[in-house]
């Protein structure tokens, strides 16, 4: 089985958007390959209506890398805790990427990006909680920490960043990712002000820039939790698959993915002429660039404001940059890529193997709250799950947004957020067919029934995946009924792979 290291920096590869900004100059040539929205132009505010029969004009590298930041520095939408009249929220599981990090890699013979990872409450972007939220972690000592997670800084500590290390930035993406959430759930009562140890469930990798996203989305969520009621626990595989990360035709499918990208990259000639340049600019092998992975310093450099690395040219004179336009032309690749990724559909495959055991988790769990919330069921001890946060990497949400259909979703930003929402239907009034009644049966009161909900970054995508694609949202119900996403998760997501289980799709023989 590939090293998660190995599956990190193959998804980073794939799709990771990380196009810096640009000088003025080089304006008209970035426009040529596909131009759009420029650093300090403003952006139109009105909704441009598309004209009829014309193909989507090709996406900016520019604003789409903006996105990708994820600045915290302005309003946005939720829809997160929405639903029809009187129906009730079960419980919410959320999956994170951790907010603002350092880059994982040094240009080889340029300065590193000088940022700051203490935290400064003076400091932008900052939170109204920041402050508070430092003070409590500063408690974390009374938690239980699973593994070796007691001994991994609660808060990120350096003046000069480490690699990886979560920014300032990172802190507040998700302490507004927290209060987000705790708005849209505070008037459905989701976690009882005594909510017990039960009720809360939170689980991170072994990195530091996870552990504290999620700890900083959990006091955006319920500021001053009670430490001595939360135990943190420890995934130690980036795909959340605890027991069963077995799965032999993962891992080929893994590597034909690998080759496929290997094939398209090189046979476009364009792109390695701009890497023989920005080898060249910088005095350095071609091949020693490329493993350096120029982009992820770049995008630090641009969600953070700071110029783009030069060197001296040796002779007195002005300093040699990396330009925009080479970097556009590396975005260009990469979206080709994305393109023809979902043409062949091995990452699909790929992704349908590697989250099957998380979504099994998250279905087993819907399915016990809405049993455990059934007319005349006697409520557990101590509560159902109602509160689930796993805080992961983008090699772990990716694949969970392709395996569940979102292929044309945006590969995850810094920060982003899958939430899956489980509601009950009010009970069916006296007199009214309860759904799926045998012609003639007398009408009778019946239980509410269950449905999900999906969101993307605040955004409902619930009639966009393969499990729901096809409801009739209008017919009876305006959400997508639980049986859909159970039926999904234990049988029908495996008719990409043609088979109707986990274990049969890992372990079959290919031919």
């Amino acid at each position: 089985m590939p090293s998660a290291v190995a599956t990190h920096l193959l998804l980073f590869l794939i799709a990771v958007n990380l196009i810096p900004t640009t000088p003025i100059g080089e304006e008209r040539t970035l426009k040529a390959l596909g131009g759009g929205v420029w650093p300090g132009q403003g952006k139109s505010r009105k909704r441009v209506i598309p004209v009829p029969h014309t193909d989507a004009p090709e996406p900016d590298p520019v604003s789409e890398a903006y996105g990708y930041c994820n600045t915290p520095n302005h309003t946005e939408q939720a829809w997160e805790g929405h639903s029809p009249a009187d129906y009730k929220l079960l419980s919410v599981q959320v999956m994170i990427r951790h907010g603002d990090r350092y880059p994982l890699y040094s240009i080889p013979k340029t300065k590193r990006p000088a940022i700051d990872c203490t935290l400064s409450p003076s400091r932008k972007p900052s939170h109204p909680q920041l402050s508070a939220f430092i003070s409590h972690m500063g408690q974390g000592g009374r938690g239980h920490w699973e593994s070796t997670l007691g001994s991994v800084p609660r808060l990120p500590n350096h003046s000069a960043c480490e690699m990886g290390e979560l920014t300032q930035t990172g802190v507040v993406q998700h302490l507004r990712n927290g209060q987000l959430l705790r708005q849209a759930y505070k008037r459905h009562k989701l976690l009882p002000s005594d909510w017990s140890p039960r009720q809360l469930w939170a689980e991170t990798t072994g990195k530091s820039r996870t552990l504290q996203s999620g700890l900083a989305l959990l006091y955006g969520f319920l500021p001053e939790f009670d430490w001595k009621k939360l135990t943190v626990r420890h995934q130690w595989s980036t795909l959340f698959c605890g027991s069963a990360c077995d799965c032999p035709a993962r891992n080929r499918y893994l590597e034909e993915e690998q080759r496929r990208q290997y094939r398209l990259r090189v046979a476009d000639t364009e792109l390695e002429r701009t890497y023989v340049d920005m080898a060249r600019t910088l005095g350095l092998p071609t091949r020693q660039l490329r493993a350096a992975n120029p982009i992820d310093s770049l995008l630090c450099h641009l969600c953070h404001g700071l110029s783009f690395p030069c060197v001296p040219t040796g002779d007195g004179g002005s300093a040699a940059c990396l330009t925009l336009v080479q970097f556009a032309i590396i975005r260009r690749q990469q979206l080709e890529d994305e393109v023809d990724r979902r043409r062949v559909g091995l990452y699909h495959k790929y992704a349908v193997l590697a989250m099957h055991p998380y979504l099994n988790r998250t279905a087993a769990k819907m399915e016990r709250v809405a049993r455990g919330n059934e007319a005349g069921r006697r409520p557990r001890a101590g509560g159902e799950e109602v509160f689930t946060l796993s805080s992961a990497h983008d090699v772990t949400v990716a694949p969970l947004l392709s395996a569940l259909g979102l292929e044309e979703a945006r590969f995850p930003r810094f920060a982003a957020r899958v939430v899956f929402e489980l509601w009950k239907s009010p009970p069916a009034r006296q007199g009214q067919q309860r759904k799926g009644g045998g012609k003639g049966e007398k009408p009778r009161a019946a239980d509410g029934e269950a449905f999900i909900r999906v969101l993307y970054n605040g955004e409902d995508v619930t009639f966009h995946t393969t499990f729901c694609r096809s409801h009739d949202r209008h017919a009876g119900h305006p959400l997508c009924p639980l049986g859909k996403f159970l039926s999904f998760v234990r049988r029908d997501m495996f008719s990409v792979l043609n088979t109707t289980s986990y274990q049969e799709a890992c372990y079959r023989r290919p031919g």
